[in-house]
């Protein structure tokens, strides 16, 4: 693939704190997806695979020339979490008090500290880490087949249709 000569992926892993399954409701899961489009619309990220489970993501993705993987990460996590705090505050306060949090910067913690993120190398690699993340609403029993998850890439490389409007192929 001409895509390692271009600019270099990463695979980005972040988790909710203590796996909770705050990303259970699709409200949340939308939230994710609004976050990502708006990183593709003002051109900070190329997204080329991606899944939103119950209690963690997964991205494959290029951040562009001259935004920074650190930068986009902690904004992404930061503007995520503000805005999945302040739908709890206004409609589900009883789960918001389970991410309160004894530290000195904020009161609430919702993604873990430290997400993953690797550098993706080879061609080899990346269909590795693409396949397994279309392959883990499978492996949760949530559905049969992965292009059958919603909140998932999977259905555009079985079948070309983007339904987010976020993803550039490999």
């Amino acid at each position: 693939m001409s895509v390692f000569k271009r600019y270099e992926l990463h695979f980005f892993t972040a988790t909710i704190l203590e796996w909770k399954m705050l990303l259970l409701p699709d409200k949340y899961k939308d939230i994710i997806i609004d976050s990502l489009k708006f990183l593709v619309k003002e051109e900070r990220v190329i997204i080329h695979g991606f899944v939103i489970m119950s209690n963690h993501i997964h991205i494959i993705w290029h951040c562009r020339h001259p935004h920074k993987r650190e930068n986009i990460q902690r904004d992404f996590l930061k503007f995520t979490a503000q805005k999945i705090k302040f739908d709890l505050i206004e409609n589900h306060p009883e789960v918001l008090r389970h991410f309160k949090v004894n530290a000195k910067d904020r009161e609430y913690q919702f993604w873990e500290i430290n997400p993953l993120s690797i550098d993706i190398w080879t061609e080899a690699v990346v269909k590795q880490k693409l396949n397994y993340i279309h392959e883990n609403p499978l492996r949760a029993g949530l559905v049969k087949n992965p292009v059958e998850y919603l909140y998932s890439s999977a259905r555009y490389y079985e079948t070309g249709i983007d339904d987010w409007g976020v993803l550039t192929p490999l």
